[in-house]
């Protein structure tokens, strides 16, 4: 049953990132209703940001459909040894990367310890991401220069350090967001990145295409992770959801699917796309 807006409470956190931990009430990573098919079948996927919220969820339901993931987060490792219990209960492998993304050297090690204990290396979900509530007079350089280097700089660091290791039929999966298409005046940074994450998508998709790599993005509308208590005040996070005209957040369940798909061979004629999890809001393609 989905959570309502009235379900969500005020609150806020102290830590930055914020604690999947210490939400309430909890996000739904997976529901009883899905089923894994074997969609993905001896295939290992290297997740950032896969300690909590939407990037969880990608790792329970890749692990369901067969894969073995490693996640990449920065320090949350609480969180993230709750995910890896979730994934190796399923009978699959979770390999646990903290580090910072916004370091190049580190995206290079990331990529090679993945390949070096899980293997190789079949799917990329650039997917971490910080935000901040903030006015344009709040921005100067090193707020820009943070925010970038998370959001847009590490998906060009392990994009180039993964491609060696990609092969025909593999995948890449950007998240985006509903931001990217509509603004967001109080989150004018993070929506900027987020724009510059769409135009990458469309950008590599037809040159990978030569190497039969499928490029493609997820933009999700308001969806209850610890990016919410993250970023703003308690009195906004109350009733969080409420502007779509579903009226409520979404799940990260509810997102994480659009990765097995895209992930899968039952999107194997699409690429350069972007699917719109988001409640309902029309927004361009």
């Amino acid at each position: 049953m989905a959570i309502t807006a009235d379900q969500i409470p005020a609150q806020s956190q102290d830590k930055k990132p914020a604690h999947e931990a210490e939400m309430t009430p909890k996000p739904q990573y997976d529901r009883d209703s899905y089923r894994g098919s074997g969609k993905l079948k001896g295939k290992v996927a290297l997740i950032t940001g896969g300690d909590s919220g939407i990037g969880r969820s990608v790792a329970v339901l890749y692990a369901k459909e067969e894969a073995d993931v490693a996640i990449v987060y920065l320090d949350e490792h609480e969180d993230a040894e709750e995910t890896q219990r979730l994934v190796q209960a399923l009978g699959r492998q979770c390999l646990l990367i903290p580090g910072d993304i916004s370091n190049e050297q580190f995206c290079q090690e990331a990529v090679e310890k993945t390949v070096q204990e899980l293997g190789k290396l079949d799917i990329l979900v650039n997917n971490a991401a910080e935000q901040y509530l903030e006015k344009i007079e709040d921005i100067d350089a090193a707020r820009l220069g943070s925010i970038f280097s998370t959001n847009v700089f590490s998906f060009f660091y392990f994009t180039k350090f993964a491609l060696p290791h990609l092969k025909e039929g593999s995948t890449i999966i950007n998240t985006t967001s509903i931001n990217a298409y509509k603004g967001n005046a109080s989150l004018l940074s993070y929506s900027t990145t987020k724009g510059a994450i769409l135009a990458l998508t469309r950008s590599l998709a037809q040159p990978l295409l030569e190497k039969g790599i499928r490029v493609n993005g997820v933009a999700p509308g308001p969806i209850w992770t610890p990016f919410i208590p993250d970023a703003f005040p308690p009195e906004r996070v109350e009733g969080f959801g409420k502007q779509v005209p579903m009226q409520r957040p979404g799940q990260p369940v509810e997102v994480a699917t659009c990765f097995v798909f895209l992930a899968s061979e039952d999107s194997s004629y699409i690429t350069g796309q972007v699917l719109h999890p988001n409640g309902g809001v029309v927004v361009g393609a």
